[in-house]
């Protein structure tokens, strides 16, 4: 898709603009415990104002349902915030209205200041014209860089986006890019990795899936689902048995698209799921006994798949191949992952992984640094998975 970027701004000395991030970060006794998301927003807020402009950050945080509360406040993150960029953030107590309009006028070109949660007006999840047009009169022009709620038609993420001039961030811009590369243009052949716990929840992701990639590897427990519906007995493994049906379609469909579904043939089992645990077997998956759960992918067919990685040029990674939380059931996962960070590395693989678990996985892997692009969305990264158009992305088109 088209769209602008900060490249076409123009002059924005002395204006306000008003940028949309993702500031709903992880907390604990007041202090942020994890400040990714506030790194993500450095090179947007700090090259507007270098330019000139007022910089006016809009954000959510936690789930205030139209209330004011302390505890969902943004005020607690602009000192972290300030550290990481580097320069003094200011605060101003509200998202609309006059005061707030009044302070965005005192305020110096090349300032930057957080904006009061928007979520404390019940307009904003409503997508309110009477909030948009509110908070719009705060600014000349409109930024989104939170690609991780461009799936919501929120005030704040699309409403803007039709009444102001509107560019997607350095941060949305480097993640639509990346993702083009991945599933909208890529580079054939294409292999995606889903792994997680349950079918049900990446159903929508796996339909898609077929018709878009040569190379499908399923893993996780949803593997299970798929095992069972090709007649294998999976024991005690977690399965959503009433799916297997579903499953069965998924596959016919990839026969049809001519997309190879790869399932583990060997596997690693444990009558319980704790660490090392003195029941642990490798087996084949015909061999997997009553009381045995399915906990990770065995090393043959890992190996397997790290040869299929081999002959593609673009991988789509989410979710972990295993229980990779326990050792050793991060195993498979930690060696797949580092075979395509080796093949990134080297330039003959295009990489690009999202959704909270397969960042733990690929960091636990110490692979991250080698993908192509890591997406810290969750909820927009599966819907972009799933072929949905993104609200927030669309309306900058």
């Amino acid at each position: 898709m088209s769209f602008k970027t900060l490249d076409d701004i123009g002059d924005v000395s002395g204006k306000a603009v008003l940028v949309r991030e993702d500031l709903n970060v992880p907390m604990a006794d007041g202090k942020v415990t994890d400040d990714t998301r506030l790194r993500a927003t450095v090179a947007t807020l700090t090259e507007l104002a270098d330019k000139g402009a007022k910089v006016l950050v809009l954000a959510h945080f936690g789930r205030p349902k139209g209330e004011r509360s302390e505890a969902n406040s943004l005020a607690q993150i602009v000192p972290s915030l300030s550290d990481v960029l580097g320069r003094p953030v200011a605060f101003i107590d509200d998202c609309a209205g006059e005061a707030a309009e009044a302070a965005v006028a005192a305020l110096p070109a090349g300032a930057i200041a957080v904006l009061e949660n928007t979520r404390f007006h019940k307009g904003e999840e409503k997508n309110d014209p009477a909030l948009v047009a509110a908070i719009a009169k705060l600014g000349a022009a409109y930024v989104n860089d939170a690609f991780s709620a461009a799936h919501r038609a929120h005030a704040s993420t699309e409403g803007l986006a039709r009444v102001l001039p509107a560019y997607a961030g350095r941060a949305m811009e480097a993640e639509l890019t990346a993702l083009e590369k991945a599933l909208g243009q890529p580079e054939r052949p294409v292999a995606a990795v889903v792994g997680g716990a349950k079918v049900s929840t990446k159903l929508d992701v796996l339909k898609h899936l077929v018709s878009k990639v040569d190379h499908l590897i399923i893993g996780g427990g949803m593997a299970n689902t798929f095992l069972a519906a090709r007649g294998v007995d999976v024991g005690k493994s977690l399965c959503e048995h009433d799916l297997t049906g579903t499953a069965e379609e998924i596959l016919d469909n990839a026969d049809k698209a001519g997309c190879t579904v790869h399932l583990p043939y060997d596997v690693v089992v444990s009558k319980e799921f704790a660490a090392n645990p003195a029941s642990l077997r490798t087996c084949n998956v015909h061999e997997v006994a009553a009381d045995e759960m399915i906990l990770d992918v065995g090393p043959q067919a890992v190996e397997a798949l790290g040869d299929v990685l081999k002959t593609c040029k673009t991988l789509v990674w989410n979710g972990p191949m295993g229980a990779f939380e326990i050792e050793p059931f991060d195993a498979a996962t930690v060696a797949l992952a580092r075979t395509a960070a080796a093949l990134t590395k080297e330039g003959s693989l295009i990489s690009v992984a999202g959704g909270g678990d397969t960042v733990a996985a690929l960091n636990h892997a110490g692979a991250a640094g080698d993908f192509s692009y890591i997406s810290t969305a969750g909820g927009a990264f599966l819907e972009w998975m799933e072929g949905k158009e993104l609200p927030g992305v669309a309306a900058l088109g």
